[in-house]
C-alpha cells in the first residue's frame, strides 16, 4: 500500500522560507513521477512542481519559478519543496503527490496523493 506523508508545514512571515517534506512508502518509486500541488481557501487544487525521480528531470509553475526548489533524496525514498522568499499569496495546504508515468505530470491526475501539510505566510 502507497503512503505518501508530508511534513514541514507551519506559519512564516513574508519572505521567509520552509522545506516540505515527503516520505514515500509502499513501493519503488525509483520510476516514478512526484508533484507538490496546494490549495487555498476557495480555490482550486493547483499544480506547484514535478520531479521525475530517476533522472531529476523538474518542471514549476511560473509563480514559483526562481524560490522554490523540488529535490529527492532516493536514500530516504523522500521529496522536498524548499519555499524561499514566501509570499502571503502561497498560503495554502499542500499535498505531495505520485504517478506511474510523466504523462499529465502538471494535471491533478495523479494515483496516490498525501494528507496535505498547511502553509501560511503572513505579511
Amino acid at each position: 500500500q502507497v503512503q505518501l506523508v508530508e511534513s514541514g508545514g507551519g506559519l512564516v512571515r513574508a519572505e521567509d522560507s520552509l522545506r516540505l517534506s515527503c516520505a514515500a512508502s509502499g513501493r519503488t518509486f525509483s520510476t516514478y513521477t512526484m508533484g507538490w500541488f496546494r490549495q487555498a481557501p476557495g480555490k482550486e487544487r493547483e499544480f506547484v512542481a514535478v520531479i521525475r525521480w530517476w533522472d531529476g528531470s523538474t518542471v514549476y509553475t511560473d509563480s514559483v519559478k526562481g524560490r522554490f526548489t523540488i529535490s529527492r533524496d532516493n536514500a530516504k525514498n523522500t521529496v522536498f519543496l524548499q519555499m524561499n522568499s514566501l509570499k502571503p499569496e502561497d498560503t495554502a495546504v499542500y499535498y505531495c503527490a505520485a504517478k506511474a508515468t510523466w504523462i499529465g505530470a502538471t494535471t491533478l491526475k495523479y494515483d496516490y496523493w498525501g494528507q496535505g501539510t498547511q502553509v501560511t505566510v503572513s505579511s
